[in-house]
């Protein structure tokens, strides 16, 4: 099985939980972990740095892990290379994670307006100033980035990108596949993710994008030479995928798939899910929507929070089973634990995996007008006007 290096920590399986905002929390974390036996690596959802600068009492508790979290994964976000370095510097001499990576691969408009996420790559100075102050300040602390392949078809920055990390002592790079303006639809160009492997030889590249089962990450990694894997809209509402991605990597990537590595097939000659795996009965799937729920608010301290939160999640559990959309939209209304347990009662709990279910889910959207500050576009050099004042004040995306 490949062994992937982030820093000192190893990550066996090589696979990565993509930090995405207001979904990788500590509850949901733990649900992946459990699935995965705690292997793998779980990245938080996105931490701004000035929130975390300032001690914003939402961030500090979004940076709350699981004494079973090991190691701990910090996202961060930040514009301003002092601000970045100053967060950074807090988190290594507070011992409040075990690895921190960088978003360069925001696509959405509140980033990007600005210079944020995926944005920030085309100025190449102030790039490299937030990567050096990041390592500087670091300490033993691995420091990872993720980024997106450029703004759009006209302004493709990931091979000058993963250059500069390379110089300024970048651990290991996850690129998705798409630019900023294909948002999150179209097809990831997985060649771009073989071409960065080969440009920056001497540090792990991980891939990301259309990884919907455990035969797409084989399949990603064969096929591209990158060291490992970073899953994001996959797994919503499947945290399960990370069981199969450990079977998948462990069997030496041949998981539930034939001699082919095509689905493996049952007597009849049909094919029981879309990677092969077996896949869990709707009654399978209410018990883990119920833990997903309960964690939650156990985090939050409040369960009608709790449940709340978890609203957004009925759909990706869901999806492909015979439910009835009236039944469907109470459960997305839901308030209690008690209330969820009662609609889910009214469920066909016996109904097996649906056909075709495997598969796209989340946003979608694509070929959008990325917002840039003013001028943006102008100079990929010039980094005038990006400060402290560009800084999101919040946390989570």
């Amino acid at each position: 099985m490949t062994l992937l290096k982030i820093g000192p920590h190893a990550v066996q399986p090589p696979v990565v939980l993509a930090p995405m905002a207001g979904i990788t929390n500590a509850p949901f974390r733990t649900l992946c972990r459990e699935f995965s036996g705690g292997k793998g690596l779980f990245v938080s959802e996105m931490i701004t740095t000035r929130a975390l600068v300032e001690r914003n009492e939402k961030t500090m508790q979004l940076i709350h892990f699981d004494e079973t979290e090991k190691p701990r994964s910090i996202q961060l976000y930040g514009v301003d290379p002092d601000t970045v370095g100053k967060a950074v510097r807090m988190i290594a001499e507070e011992d409040l994670a075990d690895h921190i990576d960088l978003n360069f691969g925001c696509p959405v408009p509140k980033v990007t307006r600005r210079g944020g996420g995926s944005a920030l790559p085309y100025k190449r100075h102030l790039l490299r100033a937030i990567l050096r102050e990041a390592v500087a300040n670091a300490g033993d602390l691995p420091v990872t980035m993720k980024m997106r392949k450029g703004i759009d078809d006209d302004h493709i920055t990931y091979l000058d990108a993963g250059r500069i990390a390379v110089e300024e002592g970048v651990t290991a790079i996850a690129l998705h596949g798409r630019t900023a303006a294909q948002h999150y639809g179209g097809t990831a160009d997985w060649e771009a993710i073989a071409r960065l492997k080969e440009h920056v030889p001497e540090i792990p590249v991980l891939g990301n994008g259309d990884i919907w089962s455990a035969h797409d990450a084989v399949r990603m990694m064969r096929e591209t030479g990158c060291d490992g894997v970073v899953v994001g809209r996959g797994c919503l509402g499947r945290p399960w995928l990370f069981g199969d991605l450990v079977a998948a990597f462990e069997s030496g990537g041949t998981g539930a798939t034939g001699a082919d590595d095509s689905p493996a097939r049952a007597e009849d000659g049909s094919v029981p899910a879309e990677d092969g795996f077996a896949r869990p009965t709707l009654k399978e799937v209410a018990r883990v929507m119920r833990r997903h729920a309960q964690l939650l608010g156990e985090w939050l301290g409040d369960e009608a929070r709790g449940v709340i939160d978890f609203r957004k999640h009925v759909a990706w559990y869901t999806k492909g089973f015979s439910i009835g959309s009236e039944l469907r939209k109470k459960l997305a209304i839901t308030s209690s634990l008690d209330e969820l347990d009662a609609l889910m009662s009214e469920l066909d709990l016996d109904q097996p995996w649906p056909v075709g279910a495997d598969g796209p889910r989340g946003r979608t959207s694509g070929r959008n007008r990325v917002v840039l500050p003013d001028g943006w576009l102008d100079d990929p050099y010039d980094c005038a006007g990006v400060g402290a004042e560009a800084e999101l004040d919040t946390s989570g995306g």
